[in-house]
């Protein structure tokens, strides 16, 4: 059955926002067919994936034309200010993993985001914050390699060497640093841990060392969380390191969530980011104007695992592909997926 270029444009919407039997039933109410024998969600998934996996096989043919020196057209209006945050999301398999021995995968996603930067001043006292402009996405079940050459391209497109500032953003997971060194090295005029994510991080010590819900973990959260918003990182992670030696390190058998373990991995984490590096200077990036916490990257995550990760999904990694590929041309804010489907051909699959 050949689709027109309207219908197959309807069709990819309809397939990016919503699970494929909802979607059969919008299009059989919409194109005006017989509900006795309506569009089978089979026939949209077939269609679908079809689709999505062209765009793949272009996102594919970019980094190959990148790797060959060919970069994408630059903006015409490069942005002051161009973030670049990575996160991961959730899928089911329709296997489960060899290894872990669940279907639950990862779905690594990029949120590239223009802003024009803030003037410094403290929002309390009429300071104005930075302002978002435009975000486009990209997101993959592939691993972190290829999912690295992708971020790469998307952020060539948005201006990764014409930008004024260009600043990295995540929550320094064991993928993330990796990824931001092969990729993005001498591109980058800093690294931003995630101030949510170290806050969690902060707060997660402090009812590892006296207990959630006591009156001692708030004490010790609300002054751990002052120290890192001032910058004092030194002070924060002697904090943290009196805490660990007092419970004692880890020791041989200790799950994950034991607090002595939470401690060590602490100390090592902020002394990482905070002490060996400048990814928590948290006043100089507020004085520069540049966001520091990553909303856009998880509201990414959230629009993803909105269309793949229900409990009841299970997909083969093509077919997951497959609609990310679409739900990443759906949820950009630049225009892509009108520019996309303008002048397509008819469709037959």
């Amino acid at each position: 059955m050949p689709l027109t270029p309207r219908a197959a444009e309807r069709l990819g919407r309809e397939a990016a926002v919503q699970k494929f039997e909802p979607a059969a039933r919008a299009l059989t109410c919409d194109w005006g067919i017989d509900p006795d024998r309506p569009l089978h969600p089979e026939q949209v998934r077939r269609w679908a994936e079809a689709m999505g996996a062209a765009l793949a096989r272009r996102r594919a043919a970019e980094v190959s034309a990148c790797e060959r020196g060919e970069w994408p057209a630059a903006p015409a209006n490069p942005p002051e200010l161009l973030v670049l945050g990575v996160d991961g999301g959730r899928w089911q398999g329709r296997e489960k993993d060899a290894q872990t021995g669940s279907r639950w995968r990862e779905q690594k996603t990029l949120a590239a985001s223009s802003y024009l930067p803030g003037d410094g001043r403290d929002p309390e006292q009429g300071g104005v914050g930075p302002a978002k402009l435009v975000t486009t996405h990209v997101a993959t079940a592939r691993p972190a390699g290829p999912f690295g050459r992708l971020a790469r391209v998307e952020a060539e497109r948005r201006g990764l060497r014409q930008a004024k500032v260009v600043i990295g953003m995540g929550d320094g997971g064991n993928w993330i640093d990796p990824l931001f060194e092969r990729e993005f090295r001498g591109c980058l005029d800093a690294r931003v841990i995630d101030w949510c994510h170290a806050d969690e991080h902060l707060w997660d010590c402090a009812k590892a060392a006296h207990g959630a819900g006591t009156p001692q973990a708030a004490q010790l959260g609300e002054r751990l969380e002052a120290l890192l918003w001032d910058g004092r990182v030194a002070d924060v992670v002697e904090a943290l390191r009196a805490e660990s030696r007092r419970l004692g390190g880890p020791r041989e058998g200790d799950p994950r969530e034991h607090p002595r373990r939470v401690l060590a991995g602490n100390v090592e984490y902020f002394t990482r980011h905070g002490l060996d590096a400048s990814h928590m200077d948290y006043p100089a990036f507020r004085k520069r104007g540049w966001p520091i916490a990553s909303g856009d990257t998880e509201a990414a995550v959230k629009q993803f695992n909105k269309r793949v990760k229900g409990s009841e999904q299970f997909w083969t990694e093509d077919g997951v592909e497959a609609v990310l590929a679409l739900r990443s041309l759906w949820i950009s804010q630049d225009g892509r997926w009108d520019r996309h489907w303008a002048n397509r051909h008819a469709y037959v699959n």
